[in-house]
């Protein structure tokens, strides 16, 4: 029988994980099946009934369902708790499980760099940018996060321990690694903004920016041409799938197969 998963949001819009999670499944010969669910928040709770009863083998979550998926689950790890979200859900041993993959999406672009930067400061306060401090607290980076609405910033800030930096005072302490979790440089009107001048990173700074359409914004185009090492949003999403894959199937999906399929789907 072909296993069921899928991706809840609303609204849903585009995403590349059908075509992410499908291809992994026909490279491996395995018989599921991934969807796209669009779902009104007031539609979870029966959706949330359907995931047992069915049963739905396995969910990618995202806006606006992350933390109101929460408390129909029987166990939440410990990165998810701290995060206060979750991004997927998976079945352990009879019981539906949430994990946070955001979080080991943001980091493993990281883990090969040399030299490791010190320092991070995360702009925007939403739930990618809860899932990048988390990862970069778990690597021993200094944090600090900054966003145009203070109150926002402070809010984060205050969850994780780490300081929150004035919006206008943001380009004022060389960071290591300036990560970017805001709209801004995504396709459409926001296209030609940028949240931070990265002449003004460390000399062996890093420009990470989550936005994955366009491939390179201008923050990253910017930045390449400043001489500063530059992550597209794309590892982001690629290992944060890589992850959730694992979680629901025991086996690894071809990290650079996957990474040509999406990088051919984004050039459209």
């Amino acid at each position: 029988m072909t296993r069921a998963f899928g991706i809840i949001g609303w609204p849903l819009g585009h995403t590349m994980s059908p075509a992410l999670h499908n291809w992994g499944f026909a490279e491996l010969g395995l018989d599921a099946r991934y969807e796209a669910w669009p779902l009104r928040p007031d539609d979870l709770p029966a959706f949330m009934a359907r995931v047992r009863e069915t049963p739905i083998h396995g969910l990618s979550v995202t806006i606006p369902h992350k933390r109101a998926v929460m408390p129909f689950l029987d166990r939440i790890s410990d990165r998810a708790q701290a995060i206060g979200a979750v991004n997927t859900l998976y079945w352990d041993n009879g019981l539906l499980c949430g994990e946070n993959t955001d979080v080991v999406g943001v980091v493993a672009p990281l883990r090969t760099l040399d030299p490791m930067p010190r320092s991070a400061l995360v702009l925007g306060a939403g739930g990618a940018a809860r899932a990048a401090v988390a990862g970069f607290l778990e690597l021993g980076l200094e944090v600090a996060v900054s966003n145009r609405t203070r109150a926002k910033g402070e809010s984060l800030a205050a969850d994780f321990a780490v300081p929150c930096v004035d919006w206008d005072e943001r380009m004022d302490n060389g960071w290591g690694l300036v990560c970017n979790t805001t709209p801004l440089g995504m396709s459409g009107d926001l296209a030609d903004r940028t949240p931070f001048d990265p002449a003004r990173l460390g000399p062996d700074g890093v420009a990470y920016d989550i936005v994955y359409n366009p491939l390179k914004t201008r923050f990253l185009a910017e930045a390449e041409a400043a001489g500063r090492r530059t992550i597209s949003g794309l590892e982001m999403f690629l290992h944060q799938g890589l992850a959730q894959f694992r979680l629901w199937t025991g086996r690894d999906m071809d990290e650079d197969g996957a990474r040509t399929l999406l990088l051919a789907a984004l050039a459209g």
